[in-house]
């Protein structure tokens, strides 16, 4: 399996400990990480989103994340309370963690907080206008005066990226994900005939 592109916004505290715990597993089951957060929602929380690397996680598959993480967590035992474990895909909203789901989701609308200024600002919202190997350019929805209507963020300056719930998004996820089904069926299909 190739080695997957490394996130470009990852965790701190415990949920960075229990992202190092479980990613090798999920890397080794094809499965990529794309956030654990670890919160007091309902007692104790641990939420852990993950996708396979064409962007699609079925039930079956978070099912599967849970049954190979779990024995995992408890023989590492990172968090100090009882919790309860939710492993669900990123959903169409989505939080953008490798620089793939920009080019993926290009001309989509995102909100982005940055770690230190970039033209004068840390947070951002518009579509995203192109991607480069270093950062994407953000066509911005909103321009106070004197800013460019385009900026480029570098990627390595992100602190928080999310895709903005929109009809179009709706639209592009869910044919991305007939597309991925329709991949599947016919890669299965093949397996079959041999």
């Amino acid at each position: 399996m190739a080695e997957a592109e490394p996130r470009l916004i990852t965790e701190t505290g415990v949920d960075q400990r229990i992202a190092e715990i479980i990613e090798p597993v999920l890397t080794g089951m094809g499965y990529l990480l794309v956030r654990v957060r670890l919160s007091s929602q309902n007692g104790s929380t641990l939420q852990v989103m993950a996708e396979r690397e064409d962007g699609t996680m079925t039930v079956q598959d978070c099912e599967a994340v849970s049954l190979a993480i779990s024995p995992v967590l408890d023989v590492e035992d990172p968090v100090q309370t009882a919790y309860h474990l939710e492993v669900s895909s990123p959903g169409i909203d989505r939080p953008m963690v490798r620089k793939i789901d920009f080019a993926r989701w290009q001309g989509h609308i995102v909100k982005v907080e940055t770690s230190i200024l970039v033209d004068n600002r840390k947070r951002f919202r518009g579509k995203i206008a192109g991607v480069e190997e270093d950062g994407f350019k953000l066509e911005r929805d909103q321009i106070a005066y004197g800013e460019e209507p385009v900026v480029m963020i570098p990627f390595n300056t992100l602190s928080d990226a999310k895709l903005i719930l929109t009809d179009e998004l709706i639209r592009d996820a869910l044919k991305a994900d007939k597309q991925a089904k329709a991949a599947a069926a016919n890669q299965n299909e093949e397996a079959d005939e041999d």
